[in-house]
């Protein structure tokens, strides 16, 4: 039996749900890393000069700025150069609002699953240490005065597996939720700031 198979089968059942966790958790991170590449969370250049064309005055050149862009600043400025150009002031400014929190919903897809694996994950591991210290009582218990310390100790190791393993999902999963809620935080901020910047251009 391999290594990996031997830590498995010393763990018990525990392990077992978290060795699918970990598989769970670096899929959920590597596409939502991807899926932020894909909806432009680190691209805001052309969104931001199709604002300075617009404050210049220059609604077509700020359209086309933004008109085949895919990034998700990109859209909210598309939208609110559409919203400004057909809609009174209070109007356009609910539009641009719902437009930004289906961007931000959108972005935010599979971030509750990795806050659940994070708070899951360890107590799962500690669950498991719990079962696997029992049954090293009652094997003590059992073997009674000719109770071996070496085997206990061993059967004690073996349980705690189970928390190191719990910890080992827990800590990557809640590094990649905190970076993925920092991006989305900045591209949020970005587009606000967008938004407002063009709907003070409008007024001037």
């Amino acid at each position: 039996m391999s290594e990996l198979g031997t830590f498995l089968a010393r763990g018990g059942p525990a392990i077992w749900v978290i060795a699918a966790l970990s598989v769970l958790t670096l899929a959920l991170i590597l596409w939502k890393a991807w899926r932020l590449l894909a909806m432009g969370a680190w691209a805001g250049r052309r969104a931001e000069s199709a604002v300075v064309a617009y404050q210049a005055g220059d609604r077509q050149g700020a359209e086309a700025a933004v008109a085949t862009r895919a990034g998700i600043r990109a859209r909210l400025v598309r939208a609110a150069l559409e919203a400004l150009a057909r809609l009174d002031d209070a109007a356009a400014r609910e539009e641009v609002a719902r437009v930004a929190n289906a961007l931000l919903t959108e972005a935010r897809s599979g971030l509750r699953a990795l806050e659940l694996i994070a708070a899951i994950a360890p107590l799962l591991g500690l669950l498991g240490t719990v079962m696997g210290m029992i049954e090293a009582f009652q094997a003590l218990q059992e073997a009674g005065a000719r109770a071996d310390p070496a085997a206990l100790a061993g059967g004690i190791w073996q349980a705690l597996l189970t928390t190191a393993a719990g910890m080992a999902v827990a800590i990557p999963a809640a590094m990649a939720l905190s970076w993925f809620e920092a991006v989305i935080d900045a591209a949020r901020h970005d587009m606000e700031d967008l938004a407002t910047r063009l709907f003070v251009a409008e007024r001037c």
